[in-house]
Formats: C-alpha cells, structure tokens, sequence
C-alpha cells in the first residue's frame, strides 16, 4: 500500500513537472489551427490551399480542383490565373440561330450523333485522338483547364497543349469546361467569372482564340448562372445520352456502359431520333469504348 501511494505521489509529481501536457496542448492548439473552410470559417494563408477535409496545406492532396474550397484556399488551382493576355474585354457578338445561355439537349437534326467528352485532356486523351482518327470520327472536347493536378492547360512543360492544338487540327470542336469543374450554382459572381474568364486566357495562349461552347460542370446551372453565360457569350450544352462510363471503367463493369448505348440508340431510327452523348477522357475504359462503339 505504501508503494502505491508513493507511485501515485511521484505521478502526480511527474504530470506537474513534465513538459509533456503543455507541449501536447500546444500541438493540438496549432493543428486546430490549420483547419479551415465552411465548417471552421477560417481561410488559410496567401499561398495556401484548404482541402476537401478542412486543413490548410499545400501540395496535390490540398489544392488539386475541384476538391479544394476556393473560398477559403487562396492558392487552390482553381484560383491561379494561367498565363497570357486578359480576355474579359474581348468583345463577344452573338451570331447565328443557335441560343445563348440557354439549354441545350440534343442536335438539331436527326440521324446525328455527337460524341462528347469532358473533364480532359489527361493521360488517356492521346491514345483517345488517335483511335478516332482510325476510325474519321469527329468529337467534341469539353476541356477543363486545371483539375486533377493535371497542372494548367497552356502550361508548356505539359502535354496538354499540344493535345489540344492537336484536336483543332484533327477536326474536332473544343468548347469549355470551365476553368478547375467548380459546381458553378455555388460560386460568387466573381468566382464564376473565373472561371470562365481564366479557361478563355488558357485557350488563347494555345490556340489565338477560345470556344463559345460550353458544358456546366455536374450539369448544375440556373437562371442566374445561364444569364451570366449568356452576357459572356456562351452556348450551353448538356446531353440526352449518358452512358455512365465514369460509374463503369473497369474491365469487367464497362459492358454495362455498352449496354446502355444499345438500349438507346441500336434499333432505333435515324429519321426521328438524335443523340448528343457525354463521355469523359480521363476515364480509361469508357474513353475508347464509345469511340469504337459510336458510328463512323
């Protein structure tokens, strides 16, 4: 008993004297105080990024769109401007029948099929371009310019501007994905515009000019959104045809996908059906299988 109480004595002695409890509560103080966004109210600091979880860092795991908060991450690849000439002032005349920013679903006549990807470029692009070209098949490329740590578009020491240069040359049609695939419902005015704005600085550094096609990312526009659109001169695209290959890209789950196709479109006739379909590149399995399942 009386060693007991002299362990005791001495542990009581030690918690008072030990360093330890004051430097554990000054770690967990400066942790909590790395953390950040919607469910803390914090914003980190000038070069930082806030993840998806809440913690101010830099890095992929940090700062890679669309995952980090760019309200609260000022070094979030969504909010660093590419480089080249500002294209907010650019004038914006609107020509032609097809409407602006307003929704658009399908082709104008029947019998098309537009074969449609986003999210790209990314690793599986090339290998995408050069099966279409085997089989003169034509697309729409929906780009966006900095997601997935993929870096900017226009950057140089990265493929992607060649890919994109390379789809112009090839025949097919860019249009944009915004900038980093933020849910645009959700953005200020000013972030939207960065949106829009910093993919349209991107695609003039490559190309001498940018797109006046468009796709909101996860479909999510409104009145409010499209009336921006429309004053920046967009055309806003969806689709009426979504196999779901970004649900089925594996091996064993992508006949699922072809599946789909054949319920829609096999069988059906030309003369009184269109389709305008939504694919993504950076998906490995879905990428090349709705370019060979596609009509040439």
């Amino acid at each position: 008993m009386k060693s007991f109480t002299l362990l005791i004595a001495f542990l009581a002695n030690f918690a008072i004297a030990s360093p330890w409890p004051s430097l554990f509560s000054r770690s967990l103080d400066k942790r909590q105080a790395g953390r950040c966004g919607t469910g803390f109210g914090t914003v980190c600091g000038a070069n930082e990024c806030c993840s998806s979880a809440g913690w101010c860092g830099t890095g992929y795991l940090y700062c890679s769109a669309p995952s980090c908060q760019i309200e609260y991450g000022p070094g979030c690849d969504a909010n660093v401007r590419p480089n080249g000439p500002d294209t907010t002032n650019v004038a914006r005349p609107k020509v032609g029948s097809i409407p602006y920013g307003q929704a658009i679903y399908r082709c104008n006549r029947n019998g098309d099929i537009a074969l449609t990807y986003d999210d790209g470029p990314y690793t599986y692009t090339e290998d995408l371009l050069d099966l279409l070209q085997r089989y003169n098949a034509k697309a729409t490329f929906y780009i966006t310019g900095r997601n997935l740590g993929k870096g900017a578009i226009n950057d140089p020491d990265t493929p992607w501007p060649g890919l994109i240069r390379r789809m112009v040359r090839d025949g097919h049609q860019i249009a944009s994905h915004t900038w980093s695939h933020q849910r645009l419902t959700t953005l200020s005015r000013s972030k939207f515009w960065n949106q829009m704005i910093y993919n349209e600085i991107a695609f003039a550094d490559i190309l001498g000019y940018f797109p006046t096609y468009m796709r909101p990312p996860y479909s999510a526009s409104n009145t409010t959104t499209d009336a921006w659109l429309n004053e920046l001169g967009y055309h806003v695209t969806y689709f009426n045809l979504d196999t779901e290959g970004y649900l089925h890209d594996s091996p064993n789950m992508i006949s699922t996908s072809k599946q789909i196709w054949d319920n829609t479109v096999e069988g059906r006739s030309p003369a009184t059906n269109k389709w305008l379909h939504i694919e993504h590149d950076p998906n490995t399995c879905s990428s090349p299988s709705a370019a060979t399942t596609s009509p040439p």
